[in-house]
């Protein structure tokens, strides 16, 4: 596979903030990369570089083998962004925002009404192609933001928090489409605040104060906590997260539904769960069962957060 995006040693400062600090990736052709992390790590500025609506302090950006700095028109005519608080024109309609979108990006007269109506059929809009763009849902123009993306047949997609806001079945509809592209070797850069975005993807980077701390596939980021999860079934859940908290091999110790979440140090498993049951028996908590549980993203990101706190 080839790098269709390639970020080197990107550095950015905002307002005296070293907002982008070092940050190097590569994006390949039918993969889809997540970036994660707290709001102010820095995710949507390293789009920003990634797209040119930025320039770096220092670092390169090459897109499709293209310098972002030295071939600006070249490198973004590779591009499709779908940014925050995407725009659209509201007094316009559907059809007439992708004519619009289409001319900006120089697509021909001949093809482009043909390109359109593929658009529109892409992301099921094709009923609703004479409707003013302000009167869609919050769905509706989720949908003809990525039309608008994708309206040029873009090699590379850079999508900033795409589905924030909107219900979840809505993020589901969405997310076929975008994995949908793949088919078409589509490089996809997305920033998300969903876990199960995340997983998804094939893979994923975490960033933190502006750096990339970790990255790997869903399953390969979540092994590294393998054996170091345990559920804990009884109750009262909080008074047996006191207990939990009080043993020195517990990270992290949180209510999760109808059950008590642990985050162990490594190799703890057995004397965790003897100290535990030993401790509930001299209060009112009772234990059901401890068990060994599959770890997630969620815990991985806890673990990365907690560790810069």
């Amino acid at each position: 596979m080839s790098a269709l995006v390639e970020a080197r040693d990107l550095r950015k400062r905002l307002g005296g903030v070293l907002a982008v600090d070092g940050l190097s990736l590569q994006v390949e052709a039918g993969e889809i990369y997540a970036l994660m992390g707290p709001d102010g790590a820095g995710k949507s500025t390293a789009i920003r570089l990634l797209c040119g609506a930025m320039r770096p302090d220092e670092g390169e950006v090459i897109l499709g083998g293209v310098s972002l700095g030295r071939q600006p028109e070249s490198a973004r005519s590779l591009l499709g962004y779908f940014p925050q608080g995407f725009c659209l024109y509201d007094d316009l309609t559907v059809a007439e925002n992708l004519r619009f979108f289409a001319e900006v990006r120089g697509l021909p007269g001949q093809g482009r009404r043909e390109r359109i109506e593929q658009a529109l059929r892409f992301v099921g809009l094709e009923a609703f192609a004479h409707y003013r763009a302000g009167a869609l849902s919050g769905g509706m123009k989720q949908k003809l933001g990525l039309a608008v993306a994708v309206i040029h047949r873009p090699r590379i997609l850079l999508l900033d928090e795409p589905t924030r806001g909107v219900d979840p079945l809505t993020r589901q509809a969405f997310w076929r489409l975008i994995t949908s592209l793949l088919r078409e070797r589509v490089a996809i850069l997305v920033s998300t605040p969903y876990m199960d975005e995340a997983a998804r993807c094939t893979r994923v980077g975490f960033m933190r104060a502006g750096r990339l701390l970790v990255e790997g596939s869903p399953q390969g980021l979540s092994h590294m906590l393998k054996g170091r999860v345990l559920e804990v079934f009884g109750g009262p859940l909080r008074p047996l997260a006191s207990l939990a908290r009080q043993l020195p091999e517990v990270e992290s110790a949180q209510p999760f539904g109808d059950r008590l979440r642990l985050r162990i140090a490594a190799g703890a498993g057995e004397g965790v769960a003897r100290h535990l049951r030993q401790l509930a028996k001299e209060t009112e908590a009772h234990i059901e069962s401890i068990t060994q549980a599959e770890p997630t993203l969620d815990d991985v990101f806890t673990q990365l957060l907690e560790q810069g706190s």
